[in-house]
Parts: C-alpha cells; structure tokens; sequence
C-alpha cells in the first residue's frame, strides 16, 4: 500500500480537494467556492467542513494563496483578497482536527512541484515557473527543491521594474512586470478596445474573427510577457521555463511567447525551453502531495 494524501489547494476564487496517491492519481475530486472576501477564519472553516467528508488518508497537504512559512505552516502575508488570513495557523488548526502530519506550501510553489514531479518539468531538475493570472507567480526549482530566498519570498517575479520609473509620475499603476504581463493586464488593455470583453476566453474568440486592434493588443501583451522572459533567462541561465496560468493554456500562444523571447536574449541563453504547464488545475494539488511523496 502506497501513501495517500488528502490535498487541498486553495485560491482566490475556487478551493479544489482530492485524494492523491503515488502515481499522481487524483480521486475524490472536488471543488468548490473558497468566498475569500468572507475572509481568513470563514475560509478554514469551510475548508474543514469539506476535508471531514474524507476517509482513509495518512497526511494532508495544503496549498494556499499568498505567501507561507512552510516551517511553521502558516500564511506569512496574505493580500486583501483574502482579509483576516495572514498569520493564518493552517498547519495547527488542521493538524488538531485530523491529527494527521500537515505540510503547507505557497500555490505557485506548489503548482511548480507538481510539474517537477508529474507534469511539463518531469526531465528537468532545475527551472523556473511563472503563472499568469490576477498578477504573476513565480517559482525557482534548484535540485527539485523550492530556492526559497531568506526570507522565504522568493521568485516574487511579478514585481520586475520592466518599466521606467518615470511612468509613476501620479499613475496608480506601478511599473511592473505584472502590470503589463499579467492576463488581467491584457483584458484590461482589450476592454478599452472592447467593453464587452470580460476574460480570456472571449478576448481570444472575438481574435479569432480576425480582429486587427485585438491582434495588436495580443502582440503588444505577448511582447510585455517576452521582456520579462528575457532578463529571467539571463539572470539564471535556466534550461527550462514553465508557464501556465489560464491563457498561457493554449499552444500557439506559448510558441510565440517563445519566439519573441529567443529574439531578446543572447546567442549562449538559446537553449532554453518554454514550455506549457501540463497538469491545468490539478498541478497545486499534485506539488502539495509531492511535499509528503518525495
């Protein structure tokens, strides 16, 4: 009998759980609305309240939003979309319900653990991953582990100055990676073309129609992705880049993310692969179950 490990993985919108073994084999699956803005103890609660549906595990793990001691299974800093939930003692309170060994992870960190061991990054023991969603997530995998930095925040890639700092004059928006880069920067360049766009997926089926202005929005996004690619790929030399996050979803649009990077990095970098992140949504709760499987 191998391990089974009942993982959660929580974030922002939805909260998924399931019963993973050791061939990342995900049964039991369910997801449900996490009501963030109902904040941090609401959150928990209603996360306990789904995992006591559960029978016959030997560990839980946990991914979660916002950034974790993973010593201590806390929730070091969590932003307003969560309210009340820094500080957040996930590790304890769970561990005093199930009294099962808990471990807690970052969602990005554990997003990229999942591709280390099941997914895109399975034949490469070091890379970097970036989500694209809300904002941008980011993960560096030294040796199969999370580098960690010292303070346990590191690889928080969306806040790469990829803009002069000249452009804070009065903005709100800073000069950020992600507040070029992120897929909420592109649908929010899109609805000043065309209000009635409202996410991904209809940003890319009016684009289909052969929309000019949306091509040149897509392009000029694709090219904010690239830059930011680009001084990655020269400060850690990696062999691979994993991208996932829901746009980063479709082929065609990694390969020209591909292209316009190779374009802005040196002749030795070329090596690299950009490469799609494989699991989808399951990839959380895959890194979290690696956590106890490895």
């Amino acid at each position: 009998m191998g391990m089974n490990i009942l993982a959660a993985d929580i974030g922002g919108t939805n909260t998924k759980i399931g019963i993973c073994d050791e061939q990342g084999t995900i049964t039991q699956f369910k997801e449900y609305s996490t009501e963030a803005h109902l904040g941090g103890l609401h959150l928990m609660e209603r996360l306990l309240d789904q995992l006591e549906s559960y029978h016959h595990f030997d560990a839980v793990a946990i991914s979660t939003a916002g950034q974790v001691n993973t010593e201590e299974g806390c929730v070091l800093y969590a932003n307003e979309n969560i309210p009340n939930y820094t500080g957040m003692k996930i590790k304890e309170i769970v561990e005093n319900r199930f009294h099962k060994p808990v471990k807690v992870e970052n969602d990005v960190n554990a997003a990229a653990l999942g591709e280390a061991y099941f997914g895109a990054a399975k034949s490469f023991t070091d890379f970097l991953c970036l989500t694209f969603g809300t904002g941008i997530g980011g993960a560096i995998v030294i040796n199969r582990q999370i580098y960690r930095g010292s303070s346990g925040s590191a690889a928080e890639f969306g806040h790469i100055f990829t803009h002069p700092l000249s452009n804070m004059n009065g903005s709100t928006r800073k000069p950020y990676y992600e507040t070029y880069a992120s897929t909420a920067a592109l649908i929010r360049m899109a609805q000043e073309a065309d209000p009635e766009i409202v996410d991904g997926k209809g940003f890319f089926d009016k684009i289909q129609v052969g929309n000019d202005t949306l091509n040149h929005i897509l392009h000029t996004w694709t090219a904010e992705v690239s830059a930011g690619l680009a001084s990655l790929i020269h400060i850690f030399n990696p062999p691979a880049i994993i991208v996932g996050g829901g746009v980063m979803e479709q082929d065609e649009l990694v390969r020209i993310v591909e292209k316009q990077t190779k374009e802005l990095i040196m002749e030795s970098f070329l090596g690299v692969n950009i490469l799609k992140a494989s699991l989808g949504n399951k990839a959380g709760l895959l890194g979290a179950a690696s956590l106890f499987l490895r």
